[in-house]
């Protein structure tokens, strides 16, 4: 079977290359008679592996020598409780509360001191970012949080808020590496691997040095506490080896792609096709005020929930996998993340447009 154009928000699709070269080097990575799932993560082989993915990720995002990157578990999610823990010295936080993975984050942020929610766009189902320009920031919160890119609803932080002096701390996990990024406005930057970078099972973290110490709050666990990673360099115990082997293959096919100005281009154009044909379409609507549009995570619907799943049946028998929305919202979405080809969402529009013309009668 040839493969399926993969619109999955996550875990999603890898550029073809790097999945090609892994494979090459299932069996013996380089000569060590071994794959790399089997590699001890102390030995000089997995060292080098796991030190120039490091290496590359500074590189692509212009990382600062005062900045620690992490490689760590637990996902995206695990992130929601490990930042208060570490970060929530007054045991106060303010969250920008945009869809469904910030409302977790806040929610479990209130665990551990009191999280205020500053801004929301729950009064329109998350479809716009709110105007953070002038924000009733806390005078006394240890950060302000945002998710930067909205995998449900589709949505982007395109300006920063005014966090009025107090440390940015986003959830990157559907918009990292799509685009440049200056580091040094944010105090720490997650973000989910399985997205836009690699397998699941690995959380990137970069953290500004002076905000990693001992002082965290009574009970962390060790392992939760971002110094633990820092001191061992991520191998405090043993980390997704195998996960961060792809994110670092992922990192070169970035590089010799041209890095993230290319991939920011080459982001644009495709989402300038899916969303052009989506204005001018009678059958289906993009959800998302336009000003606040994904790159990456395009949510569309056609009004009529039976319409919706003759789509999604009648797009996976062609070839084209995981168009169904997510289940709290329905509908469709389009994650066109950035190893998605051109060719896929140009394949992608074609089908939709004859899918419009051939149910027209239904309109």
């Amino acid at each position: 079977m040839s493969r399926v154009y993969n619109f999955s928000a996550g875990p999603a699709v890898l550029p073809e290359d790097v999945l090609k070269e892994a494979a090459a080097e299932m069996l013996d990575y380089r000569g060590t008679g071994m794959s790399v799932m089997e590699m001890s993560h102390r030995s000089k082989a997995y060292d080098a592996i796991i030190k120039d993915a490091e290496s590359d990720l500074r590189d692509l995002l212009h990382i600062p020598d005062n900045y620690k990157v992490l490689f760590l578990q637990g996902g995206a999610s695990q992130q929601f409780a490990m930042v208060p823990m570490n970060l929530m010295k007054n045991k106060v936080a303010d969250y920008i509360v945009t869809g469904q993975w910030a409302k977790k984050a806040y929610q479990e942020g209130g665990i551990y001191g009191r999280a205020n929610a500053i801004a929301s766009s729950a009064d329109k189902t998350f479809s716009y970012i709110p105007d953070c320009s002038d924000l009733d920031v806390s005078e006394d919160a240890d950060y302000v949080y945002i998710c930067e890119n909205n995998t449900i609803y589709g949505t982007k932080f395109w300006t920063l808020p005014n966090t009025k002096g107090k440390i940015l701390v986003a959830d990157q996990s559907s918009c990292f590496l799509s685009e440049p990024v200056d580091v040094t406005k944010y105090g720490l930057i997650f973000a989910g691997a399985q997205k836009n970078v690699g397998p699941a099972g690995t959380v990137i973290v970069i953290v500004r040095e002076d905000l990693v110490s001992e002082d965290v709050l009574e009970g962390t666990p060790t392992m939760l506490r971002y110094k633990t990673h820092v001191d061992a360099e991520s191998l405090y115990n043993t980390p997704p080896t195998y996960g961060i082997y792809m994110c670092g293959k992922v990192f070169k096919w970035l590089k010799a792609k041209g890095g993230l100005e290319a991939m920011k281009e080459y982001n644009e154009k495709k989402a300038e096709i899916l969303y052009d044909f989506l204005d001018q379409s009678r059958m289906f609507k993009g959800t998302v005020e336009k000003k606040d549009r994904s790159l990456m995570n395009v949510p569309f619907v056609t009004g009529n929930d039976e319409l919706d799943a003759l789509f999604v049946k009648e797009s996976k028998a062609a070839g084209f996998e995981n168009l169904k929305g997510h289940r709290t919202v329905g509908g469709m979405r389009a994650s066109i993340y950035n190893a998605m080809p051109m060719e896929g969402v140009e394949k992608l529009v074609a089908f939709m447009a004859d899918f419009e013309e051939k149910h027209s009668d239904m309109l």
